[in-house]
C-alpha cells in the first residue's frame, strides 16, 4: 500500500459540544494510527538535536454529518475492502473509562442500533471518496 493510493477522512457529528468533538476526532485519530502504522512511524530529529514522533503522511479532512447519516455511511463502509481500515466511536463508549470495558462491552452493541459520534476511513482513494465525496469539511 502506498499513500498516493489511499485516503484518509475522519467523519463527526459537528451537533457534539466543542470538547466531545475534540475528544471524539483525536479518539479516532489514534485508532487509524495505532492500526496502520505506516501513516507516521517516523522519528525525527530538529536542528537542536530535539527527537520528536512526526505528523501523519497522510492529509486528515476532517468533515461533518449528522448522527442519522453517520451510522448510515458506517455500515455502508463495513464491512471494509481488506486494505482499508475503520474506525468508530460509538456513544455508548463516552460512559465507559476502562478501555477493557469497552472492549468487553463492544461485541454486545449493534452498530446498525447506536448513536455514532464519528468513524475514520483509511484506505483506497476511490473507495474513501465514494463514502465520503458529498460531505462538507467541519468548519
Amino acid at each position: 500500500m502506498t499513500a498516493a493510493s489511499n485516503r484518509i477522512a475522519i467523519i463527526i457529528d459537528p451537533a457534539l459540544p466543542a470538547g466531545l468533538l475534540a475528544n471524539t476526532i483525536a479518539g479516532i485519530a489514534i485508532g487509524l494510527g495505532a492500526a496502520r502504522p505506516e501513516l507516521g512511524a517516523v522519528a525525527l530529529t530538529d536542528a537542536a538535536g530535539r527527537s520528536t514522533a512526526t505528523i501523519t503522511n497522510l492529509p486528515v479532512p476532517v468533515l461533518q454529518a449528522p448522527a442519522e447519516v453517520i451510522r448510515s455511511l458506517l455500515l455502508k463502509a463495513l464491512p471494509a475492502p481488506e486494505e482499508a481500515t475503520v474506525v468508530p466511536f460509538p456513544g455508548f463508549a463516552r460512559s465507559l473509562h476502562v478501555f477493557a470495558d469497552y472492549v468487553a462491552a463492544f461485541p454486545t452493541r449493534d452498530l446498525g442500533t447506536e448513536t455514532i459520534d464519528g468513524f475514520g476511513l483509511l484506505g483506497p482513494d476511490k473507495w474513501v471518496r465514494s463514502l465520503t465525496g458529498s460531505l462538507k469539511l467541519l468548519r
